[in-house]
């Protein structure tokens, strides 16, 4: 029976704003994002590196033009002379770009030649190992670079001070071409590495166009699996899932197919008959044989009522597992008991003795209570329709780690081979003479399915018969 359709909710769902998801973008921005919060970085980390390398060459003139000053000055015990030749003034003067300064201090802090802007440091150690040392300083607000050399005296703790200061002119300049030689290139690159990212995403994400293309072209009822020789690794877990949903779609479907076509057989006997029948009494002129006629046509109506009543019934349990149906906590021993109670009329009519053995606690669960008196009917019903008139037929509950329900009849038993069929769907055993649809039991697998428990089909222990059993978890389904 075909499961109600569900394309209200669906179409409903399907007007909810979508919140806006693309593979390529999200690769993009993932590949794109982190160069960009880099790019920064590198600009910055480019012009310190710059500035460094710019300082060497430069750094190393002021160092020799401090070693130059630093052998003409004489140290004769604690005082300290200089003979600086007027062409070497001049020297120290020619900057074409920068403005140098130089500067001799005596151990006792006067300036013995040179200028007094520099400003002044404090007196460390001498290291014989990196005699020139440099430092970064502001004369009249400009920023300069400037080289030292501290020239040792009698007294350690004041020593020839020889500074030379450069301002930063050509060094700033010589920076500005390494960074835009370095910078210039990367304005070019980086649009060509957006340009060959989206090119290398549109050729990766190829295959995912082929294969969409590929299952928008099959027809509705294609259900076969995608072959997945072409179809990329990583989706492969992908359709793959997708080839088993197919194919379980591909199963539920020819089992309606073939449910609805048992169905329409086993509806076509009883209308047949009641056609026949109602012919044959519109023909008679018999009140005593009219009078049978209509006895028939009572019967086939109520078998094509009754048959009716269970196609329902197994379309509601279907339904159920959609979630559709209606839970609550309800008492597994008071549904057996009022099952039971229902069924005696049927069992006092066959001359059967219908008994109920009751746990003594109430069984708890969880689950539809429509369908689980629907269930122990059709139990209870199937064990009386199959027990000859004067058998017994029990209904026992049982507590222990589980809640367990048992059917148990002294009818004619089933066959161990028949056991796993008699759930099928119009499956009936031959030979019982028994009327019936073949869908009682059918129902019965249904529910317990949905309830999560389990049912076993054994031979009676007491003898000749059936015990069915159906066992619920005690911590619901």
């Amino acid at each position: 029976m075909a499961r109600p359709s569900k394309l209200p909710e669906r179409r409903q769902a399907d007007t909810r704003p979508a919140v806006p998801h693309s593979l390529f973008g999200e690769i993009l921005d993932w590949m794109l994002a982190p160069l960009l919060f880099l790019w920064p970085i590198s600009i910055v980390a480019t012009h310190h590196v710059a500035n460094q390398i710019a300082d060497l060459p430069y750094d190393r003139q002021l160092g020799e033009h401090v070693m130059a000053i630093a052998k003409q000055v004489q140290v004769q015990g604690a005082r300290a002379s200089i003979n600086l030749p007027p062409a070497a003034r001049d020297v120290l003067r020619a900057g074409e770009d920068d403005t140098l300064y130089f500067q001799v201090m005596a151990p006792r802090g006067e300036i013995l030649v040179g200028d007094s802007e520099i400003p002044g440091i404090a007196v460390g150690i001498v290291d014989e190992a990196q005699p020139i040392r440099f430092r970064d300083a502001s004369i009249h607000g400009v920023e300069t670079r400037v080289a030292y050399l501290f020239i040792p005296t009698r007294d350690p703790r004041a020593p020839v001070i020889v500074q030379v200061a450069e301002t930063r002119l050509k060094r700033e300049q010589l920076a500005s071409r390494i960074i835009s030689g370095v910078l210039l290139p990367q304005f070019a690159i980086l649009p060509l590495a957006v340009i060959l990212v989206w090119l290398g995403l549109t050729r990766g994400l190829a295959p995912l166009n082929r294969l969409q293309q590929l299952i928008r072209r099959r027809r509705p009822d294609d259900l076969s699996p995608v072959p997945l020789r072409i179809v990329p690794d990583e989706l492969r877990p992908v359709i793959a899932a997708f080839n088993d949903m197919m194919a379980r779609l591909e199963d539920n479907f020819e089992a309606q197919h073939r449910f609805i076509a048992a169905a329409a057989h086993q509806l076509k006997t009883p209308l047949t008959g009641l056609k026949t029948q109602t012919e044959l009494a519109l023909r008679e002129t018999d009140t005593g044989q009219l009078h049978d006629y209509l006895e028939r046509i009572s019967a086939s109506v109520d078998r094509a009522s009754h048959l009716t009543y269970q196609l329902l019934q197994l379309a509601r349990a279907e339904a159920s597992h959609d979630g559709r149906g209606h839970n609550e906590t309800v008492d597994l021993e008071s549904l057996a008991r009022a099952a039971t109670m229902h069924c005696a009329p049927r069992a006092l009519a066959k001359n059967i003795d219908l008994g109920f053995e009751e746990a003594g606690t109430a069984m708890q669960i969880h689950g539809h209570p429509l369908l689980l008196r629907e269930m122990i009917d059709n139990l209870v019903d199937n064990a009386i329709k199959y027990t000859p008139s004067g058998g017994c037929v029990t209904v026992r509950m049982r507590a222990g780690a589980d809640w367990v329900l048992e059917v148990e009849d002294s009818g004619i038993g089933i066959a161990a081979e028949d056991r796993p069929k008699v759930f099928e769907r119009f499956f009936r055993v031959l030979g019982t003479g028994a009327e019936g649809s073949g869908l009682g039991l059918a129902i019965v697998r249904e529910i317990i399915d949905l309830h999560r428990a389990r049912i076993e089909v054994l031979e009676n222990p007491a003898g000749r018969g059936t015990l069915m059993r159906v066992i619920f978890s005690r911590s619901g389904p």
